[in-house]
């Protein structure tokens, strides 16, 4: 009862500043990158899951720009243009063209085919979210640069699909 020790003695410690070394577990015991083509190929994932989490930022504003003008729909029975309804702020505006019986709601109704779609769509950004996290806090230097410029990458490439931003010619 006098020993703490909780693991065998060959594996070794996470080293907790940043470093470029490999031998850290990533996400699994089992997946430990050592050699410089492994930490490459855990780099290259890295990258993949932050696009990845960045295309499902993407979908989700695309399709909250959609669900927020079938909501108005569904509402006033009136079909709304792209420029009256397409984003959570113009939502407010839009609401004067609702029926002044249903402008009591304080929040839009809850919508299966919206709702449900979009609590599974935030689990799964979330879990890949978490996923990064657990990358970074390796402390491995090139993760984090992974992770960051696939941030960026996936940013560039599905940013503007946001709720709040319209592209030009829809």
């Amino acid at each position: 009862m006098g020993s703490s020790d909780s693991g065998s003695s060959s594996e070794l410690m996470m080293v907790p500043y940043l470093h470029i070394t490999g031998g850290d577990n990533l996400f699994f015991k089992s997946w430990r990158p050592s050699s410089n083509g492994a930490i490459a190929g855990a780099c290259i994932a890295l990258v993949v899951i932050a696009i990845l989490e960045r295309l499902l930022a993407g979908v989700r504003g695309r399709l909250e720009g959609y669900w927020a003008r079938r909501t108005l729909v569904l509402l006033t029975g009136n079909v709304v243009d792209e420029d009256n309804c397409c984003t959570k702020s113009d939502s407010l505006v839009a609401v004067s063209e609702v029926p002044a019986t249903q402008r009591r709601r304080s929040s839009p109704p809850f919508i299966v085919a919206h709702d449900v779609p979009r609590g599974l769509l935030y689990i799964l950004q979330t879990a890949f979210g978490y996923t990064l996290m657990l990358a970074v806090m390796t402390f491995n230097a090139a993760y984090i640069i992974s992770i960051i410029l696939g941030l960026g990458i996936g940013e560039a490439s599905f940013g503007r699909w946001g709720a709040g931003s319209r592209a030009v010619g829809h």
